[in-house]
């Protein structure tokens, strides 16, 4: 067995050595997967408007479906994280989850569609067992910047999904399908990748340095002790603050994954791939926003404590807000490109810095805290889902009012003290707990 290990006091993003880092580099990539799964189709709603006949309202029934399930998911993921761990939560999420990805090619109306896509969107409780993994591989001067880095890297994958899936469903038209089929194919591959990575991360990931959960339960019972966890996450009003906060940048991040190729191509009469590219462009970006907030957040915690951390994330929401607005009146092609990139910037500092505040909000409660937030994105984007379904609303005007929306949240979130922290893991690295696996 390897030798016990601490949190690590740093990231080197170009390692595979410890535990930690083959553990931060599994659990990001765990994620990215995901998202090809939970967004596969949304680059391809073009063609499965048409081959299903589907309505305005019909398609935003459909992206609310994509992401109200994921918040259920995400709590009820947050706590087995604190029972059962996130290395056996993890695998068991992705192998579940890929069986409806794979097999939405078989549907043939709107009703099972919708069903199918209300399946696939637990996969979306992934990110919650992505940030509880890294939260607790990782040292407090550092836990920031992993979980954004992870979290972004994660989150690429939203961006690539637009990008790749276009490409993936010309592969099946150039050999010979018809595109009443090739997206039905094309959603195969997502899905075996899952099933695939579900058995690596089993295999090579441990639940904490120390050990798995259950190896050391038999060291120290008390370790993995987390009874009440989900009542104490809730009980805090900081938990609900972040929840709204969550809502405001990753609720509407993937809200934008949803609709981008679909806006692109509607407002503005691009092509099928040139509206892809331009809405994988703004999911690309997490290769480093997101890692610039947790950063930039780790600094500002390090100088001006939790205090710091929760006015930095205000005024990101705040530039958010503002910068969707200006993208909700661009004139032309180019001024929604720019636009979208400004808020863009701010949206996904915001994810990273969210959860640079999480882990010290209670870190015996790690895993409901970070499941309540994470839902809370999940509840923003359904929220967010009723105005584009709208038949009177136009998509200009529903992020109109999303912007408008997102600074009342920002002016929310300043007023809240996110001081008061806890030591990192005192019961889970305890010496009875540490020498398990020397």
């Amino acid at each position: 067995m390897e030798t016990t290990q601490k949190p690590l006091e740093k990231l080197n993003i170009f390692s595979f050595k410890g535990v930690q880092m083959r553990t931060f580099h599994l659990t990001w990539m765990a994620f990215f997967l995901c998202f090809f799964g939970w967004f596969g189709l949304a680059p391809l709603m073009t063609i499965i408007k048409k081959d299903l006949g589907l309505s305005k309202e019909q398609i935003g029934n459909i992206i609310i479906a994509s992401v109200a399930a994921t918040v259920v998911a995400r709590i009820l993921i947050g706590k087995l994280c604190d029972s059962w761990g996130p290395r056996k939560t993890y695998a068991a999420l992705m192998g579940v989850c890929s069986i409806p990805v794979m097999s939405v090619g078989l549907v043939h109306s709107y009703e099972a569609f919708l069903l199918f896509r209300l399946a696939i969107g637990v996969i979306g409780a992934s990110f919650v067992i992505t940030q509880y993994h890294t939260s607790v591989m990782f040292d407090q001067k550092i836990v920031g910047t992993a979980n954004a880095v992870a979290g972004g890297w994660g989150n690429l994958g939203g961006g690539i999904t637009n990008m790749v899936m276009p490409l993936v469903f010309g592969f099946f038209i150039s050999m010979g399908y018809l595109p009443e089929s090739a997206w039905r194919v094309a959603m195969i591959i997502p899905g075996v990748f899952l099933f695939i990575f579900a058995f690596v991360y089993y295999r090579f990931t441990k639940d904490t340095p120390a050990g798995n959960f259950e190896d050391l339960a038999i060291a120290n019972p008390k370790a993995v002790k987390t009874k009440g966890a989900l009542a104490k996450a809730a009980k805090d009003p900081r938990t609900w603050a972040l929840f709204l906060a969550y809502g405001a940048c990753f609720g509407i991040e993937i809200t934008f994954d949803n609709v981008a190729a679909l806006y692109f191509f509607e407002n503005y009469e691009t092509s099928l791939a040139t509206a892809g590219i331009l809405a994988g462009t703004f999911g690309f970006m997490n290769i480093f926003a997101r890692a610039i907030g947790g950063i930039l957040a780790d600094k500002v915690g390090n100088k001006y404590g939790m205090v710091g951390k929760g006015r930095l994330l205000a005024t990101l929401l705040c530039l958010e807000g503002i910068g969707i607005a200006l993208f909700a009146q661009s004139g032309s092609l180019t001024m929604a490109v720019v636009t979208m990139l400004g808020f863009a910037m701010f949206l996904k500092m915001a994810n990273g810095v969210t959860y640079a505040i999480v882990p010290f909000i209670n870190r015996k409660a790690i895993g409901s805290v970070s499941g309540i937030v994470g839902a809370g994105g999940n509840v923003g984007a359904v929220l967010a889902g009723f105005l584009f379904k709208s038949s009177s609303i136009s998509y200009s005007e529903a992020f109109m009012y999303i912007g408008g929306a997102i600074a009342c949240i920002a002016a929310v979130v300043a007023l809240v003290n996110f001081e008061k922290t806890q030591n990192i893991m005192a019961e889970r690295l305890s010496p009875s707990a540490e020498a398990v696996g020397s």
